[in-house]
Formats: structure tokens, C-alpha cells, sequence
């Protein structure tokens, strides 16, 4: 029967006892507007089956109407059954952190979707392949993960009474918030509390996580990104108490800031992206830092890497590193500090991690400038790729792994029936991938034809990282880089 199924894995999770049990089915019957369920059964009693049978019967009950609740809202609702208190999850995740950091993780990120609340069926949605680049594997991947709303939906989102609660989607508020038509679910979200540099924070997963286990730190305070030495110290305390996971923050400024920049939070996880694997360039060399190693990256975006020991020397030096960068201008390669009315155009992606017991700190310098030529910025996708990624360049794409919007799949499946010679009206293709699919097209030998629009696809990427970087590979682009260098040397007190 589907009531002792659910009860099972409500139990299971540790969130009840079999004492529970009538309990639980009662409430189950309650959620779905349906007295009778000891008949119904499932061939398949797994999480999501479960979930797709009893949202299939609340609907068919008129449930969600009455109670004014999208599908999502439902469904996490029901899984909030199968989710422990906040505090039991934090008394559980300090009882394994003992052990161990990664046994802690590893525990949180289980019961995070065995619950449902990281849309795991979804992610599986995703489209992911790898693609050989002169830097490195790039990681591309076109995101389908995300549920298109019901039409439905939007129109009454537009009309739902406008509230301030939860402030926004990272407040600790959200936790085992309801949600509402313009607000996500989140019953069965859970945060773990930590202290940061002596303030409130918390750890979470993100529900539709761009790569393998996908965290999230937040500060408890609402309160804007600011990029500077003291958020490049709670970065590197970060990895320091999780030394398995990395840890980065979106830039601060809009266009190469992430999209939410109103509330201070970086993100982290325990996969390698690609630009952990670049390999070092130039070493940098800071006399000043006594301990520290610098060097540039062989990397489409210009970076900095700093390695040493001591959080305190790194934070020492990013900071002297981001002074500078944030009053340098050269007009030779377009850099700009500021404009006109004094706005500040730079800031840098900051991303940490451990490497052989020593703290590796990766600094990506930014500008944020627009011009009359590049509109979306200078140093942002040109208008000739943004028919693939025309969204800022954040924290991850950063690293080497491409989030491409979904609307992809469909215009390249059109695309490929171009090339192959599938359909011969370019009509077909959607306006502003033409003029690419003509020179893909043109230089189409045969052959698997996947591969080749991978290929293609992924040299887009390349160029839209190439693009966000501001001193460019070519020898014009490393002269300016160099003479940046010579200044920070002297402002580090190198000989």
C-alpha cells in the first residue's frame, strides 16, 4: 500500500519512529484530500513514484486548488515528511563532522536528495559532454533542469499579493518556507549553521545543482556581495573547515557578478572543474610574501594563483593584489578602473581550494566597462556568441563549465538537421544561429555529426571565456598583463 510505503521511507530517514505510522498516513491522507488510500499501490514503492502517484491523486482531488498551492509547493510538502527537524540535521552533521568533514557532507548531501529537495530526475535532464580545448577540457553543459512554469502559474504569479518574506532566496527564512507563486518550495529545505570569522552563517545544497555536490554558503544577515580582503578570508576559512570541497564567490559588480549580488554568499562543492587542472603560465614573483608562491594560469581569463600555508599571508596579498587592480587602467587593451563619474569597473573572482596540504587561492581579474562598440560590456560575450551565452560570466563558467540556457536543445537539434542535410530550408534554423550554421554547414566533411556540433559548441565557449578576459592570450593582450604585473611587484616590494 502507498501509506505504508511513504511511512516506511518517512521513518527510514530518520525523521520519525515506527510509532509514527498512523500518524503519518494520516497526514498523508490529509495532504491528498483522500480519506481511502489503503488501496492504491505502486509497482515501484521509490521516492519518486511515490511522489508522482499521490501529487497525480491531490490534483484529481482538487486539492491544490483549494488549497492555492502549485505542484512544487505540494510536493514539498510531502517530502517535508521525509525530512528531519533543522536541529536534528545539525546534531547529526557535528556528530559525523567528528569523524570526519567529508562524512559530514557526504551525510547532508544524501539526505538532501533522498527527500527530493536536489531535483536529481531533473539534473539527469541536463545535457553534459566534455570538450577538448587548448586549455584544458572544458566542461559544457545545457541546462534543462529547471521546469518551465505553467502558463497558469505566470499569470496568477503576476497577480499574487507582493510580500518581502522570505527577503530573498538565500535568507535562512526560506528554510521549510511553504513558497507561494512567485516564491520556490522549500518545506523540505534544510540549512546546517556554522560560524564564519565570528558570524552566523549556513551551509546548503543547491536544488538544481550545476555540478556534484553543489554547495552554497550563506551569512545569516541579509547584506550585500562585497569582494575584499575579509570575504577572501571567510573563503579560505571555508575550504579550511571543509578541505574537500573548493570555494569561490561571483564577482560584485553587475555584468561579471553572479545574479544575486544583494545577499553575501559564495559556492563551493566537492568536484574538480576545469580550471583546477590549468596549468601554471608565469611565475609572479612577490618578495614581500615571504612564503607565498604566485604564478599566471595558461587560462582563456586572466588569473592570478597564489599558493601558501598561512590564510593570513594570502589574505594579506589578494588584498594588495585587488587594490591595485581596482585603480589600474590601460588603455591599450581597453582596461578601464573607472568611469567618468568615478563607478568602479573592477573586481576579481576569487575561488579557493586545498592542494597538497597548502591553501591554493586563484584570483580572476574583472572589468565591468561598457562602450558604444560592446554595449553588454567589453569584457563579456560579444555579440557574435551571445546566440549561445549572452548571461553574465559568473563564478562557474569562470571555471571552465559552460551553463547554456535551454532553449538550446531545440535550436540545435535544428541546427544539426541543417548541417546533415536533413532539411534544407535555413529557415528552419532560428535567426540568429544562421549565420553559424552556414559556416558549419560549409566546412561539414561528414561523419558524426554530433561530435561536430559538440566540437563547434564548444569552441563558442572557449571564445566566450576569451572574451571575458582582460588581458588576452595573444602577445599585445600578455604585454599588458605583464606591465600589470611589474606594477604589483613593486607595489608587493619585489626588487
Amino acid at each position: 500500500m502507498i501509506t505504508e510505503a511513504f511511512a516506511n521511507l518517512a521513518i527510514n530517514s530518520g525523521a520519525y519512529d515506527v510509532l509514527d505510522t498512523i500518524y503519518l498516513t494520516n497526514q498523508l491522507r490529509r495532504l491528498v484530500g483522500q480519506d481511502e488510500l489503503s488501496a492504491i499501490t505502486v509497482a515501484d514503492a521509490n521516492l519518486y513514484t511515490m511522489i508522482d502517484t499521490l501529487t497525480t491523486l491531490a490534483e484529481s482531488n482538487g486539492q491544490l486548488t483549494r488549497l492555492g498551492w502549485t505542484k512544487d509547493m505540494f510536493e514539498a510538502a510531502l517530502c517535508d515528511y521525509l525530512t528531519p527537524a533543522p536541529s536534528v540535521i545539525n546534531r547529526k552533521f557535528a556528530e559525523n563532522y567528528q569523524v570526519s568533514p567529508q562524512q559530514a557532507t557526504a551525510a547532508f548531501f544524501k539526505s538532501s536528495y533522498e527527500n527530493d529537495y536536489i531535483k536529481m530526475r531533473q539534473i539527469a535532464k541536463n545535457r553534459v559532454f566534455v570538450h577538448p580545448s587548448v586549455y584544458g577540457n572544458l566542461t559544457i553543459s545545457i541546462n534543462l533542469s529547471k521546469p518551465e512554469k505553467d502558463p497558469k502559474e505566470i499569470a496568477a504569479a503576476k497577480q499574487a499579493p507582493q510580500t518581502n518574506f522570505p527577503t530573498c532566496q538565500l535568507c535562512m527564512e526560506n528554510e521549510g518556507y511553504l513558497g507561494r507563486l512567485n516564491h520556490p518550495a522549500r518545506s523540505n529545505h534544510r540549512i546546517i549553521r556554522f560560524t564564519l570569522d565570528g558570524e552566523a552563517w549556513g551551509f546548503q545544497y543547491s536544488p538544481y545543482a550545476y555540478y556534484q555536490e553543489h554547495a552554497i554558503y550563506l551569512n545569516e544577515r541579509h547584506q550585500p556581495m562585497v569582494i575584499n580582503g575579509a570575504a577572501i578570508r571567510k573563503i579560505l576559512l571555508i575550504v579550511e573547515k571543509f578541505p574537500h570541497y573548493f570555494a569561490g564567490s561571483n564577482a560584485d559588480l553587475p555584468i561579471v557578478g553572479g545574479s544575486i549580488l544583494t545577499h553575501e554568499h559564495f559556492q563551493g562543492g566537492g568536484e574538480k572543474l576545469p580550471m583546477s587542472f590549468a596549468q601554471t603560465d608565469k611565475q609572479v614573483k612577490l618578495d614581500k610574501f615571504k612564503t607565498l608562491q604566485a604564478a599566471t594560469l595558461k587560462w582563456p581569463m586572466s588569473v592570478i594563483r597564489l599558493t601558501s600555508a598561512s590564510i593570513e599571508e594570502l589574505v594579506a596579498a589578494s588584498s594588495e593584489i585587488l587594490a591595485a587592480w581596482d585603480d589600474y587602467s590601460d588603455a591599450a587593451v581597453d582596461v578601464l578602473a573607472h568611469g567618468l563619474d568615478g563607478e568602479r569597473h573592477h573586481t576579481i573572482t576569487p575561488i579557493a581550494r586545498m592542494r597538497a596540504g597548502k591553501f591554493e587561492l586563484d584570483l580572476v581579474l574583472r572589468d565591468n566597462h561598457t562602450t558604444s562598440s560592446f554595449p553588454d560590456g567589453v569584457f563579456h560575450p560579444h555579440q557574435d556568441v551571445q546566440h549561445i551565452k549572452k548571461e553574465n560570466i559568473g563564478l562557474i563558467e569562470v571555471m571552465g563549465l559552460a551553463i547554456l540556457p535551454a532553449r538550446l536543445k531545440i535550436e540545435l537539434a535544428a541546427v544539426k538537421a541543417y548541417v546533415s542535410g536533413e532539411t534544407a530550408q535555413l529557415t528552419d534554423v532560428a535567426a540568429y544561429h544562421q549565420a553559424w550554421a552556414s559556416e558549419l554547414k560549409l566546412a561539414y566533411t561528414g561523419g558524426d555529426v554530433d561530435h561536430y556540433l559538440n566540437t563547434a559548441l564548444g569552441r563558442k565557449f572557449e571564445r566566450v571565456l576569451e572574451d571575458a578576459g582582460v588581458f588576452k592570450r595573444d602577445a599585445k593582450g600578455q604585454a599588458a598583463f605583464a606591465r600589470f604585473l611589474t606594477r604589483l611587484s613593486k607595489i608587493s616590494g619585489t626588487k
